[in-house]
């Protein structure tokens, strides 16, 4: 079956901003989020608020198609200070 006439239709994208804190004991911990973003620009202006009270703050994207359990690979948008390794 071809998709030929079909309206190309956008691949969903799942957007993500993450912040980080230091415990007692020095390691990272997950102080806010994630959350989901409905746009990459929203998604960046949200880290850059978050990057002066936190430790760390990123904010990614991916094409996701959730139903299917794909997932496409991240793509940082914004990083500020300490953050894990994404994997």
């Amino acid at each position: 079956m071809s998709d030929h006439g079909r309206p190309s239709q956008k691949k969903p994208k799942l957007i993500v901003v993450v912040a980080f804190d230091r415990g007692e004991d020095g390691e990272l911990f997950t102080a806010y989020g994630p959350t989901d973003q409905q746009s990459e620009e929203r998604a960046i202006r949200m880290a850059k608020a978050l990057a002066s009270t936190h430790v760390g703050v990123i904010a990614w994207s991916r094409d996701a198609d959730p139903a299917l359990g794909d997932y496409g690979p991240p793509t940082t948008l914004f990083v500020s200070g300490d953050v894990p390794d994404m994997e």
